[in-house]
């Protein structure tokens, strides 16, 4: 992935986000995603965190959007690596957080929910 490549992926990414449009981001995900975040590990029991399948992830990330009607993220960097992307922006919150994002063609096959801790 190039770096242009990433930063539009990114934008897109953020954008779906913004407008809270779950199946628009659900579409970047293979069937056979394998999700992993503090958050799901926090709200899932028994999940150690992780979330497989992207019938899963939908449940998972409805849940999310009920629970955050403010939910915004604003783009800080984009990081492009072989078949990886990294995303790192900022929470309504002020938090900061990382996507990491491994591909398999033009879907994500795996995700790493990754949050600033002090």
């Amino acid at each position: 992935m190039d770096q242009q490549m990433a930063r539009t992926f990114a934008e897109r990414w953020i954008a779906l986000w913004n407008a809270r449009d779950l199946e628009g981001v659900l579409a970047l995900f293979a069937d056979h995603v394998v999700f992993s975040s503090p958050t799901a590990a926090r709200l899932i029991h028994g999940s150690d965190g992780v979330v497989r399948g992207k019938e899963a992830l939908r449940a998972y990330w409805a849940d999310a959007l009920s629970r955050n009607p403010e939910l915004h993220f604003d783009l800080i960097g984009v990081y492009a690596g072989i078949k990886t992307l990294v995303i790192n922006f900022r929470h309504q919150t002020g938090v900061h957080a990382n996507e990491v994002l491994i591909f398999d063609g033009p879907l994500i096959v795996e995700g790493h929910a990754t949050h600033f801790t002090a």
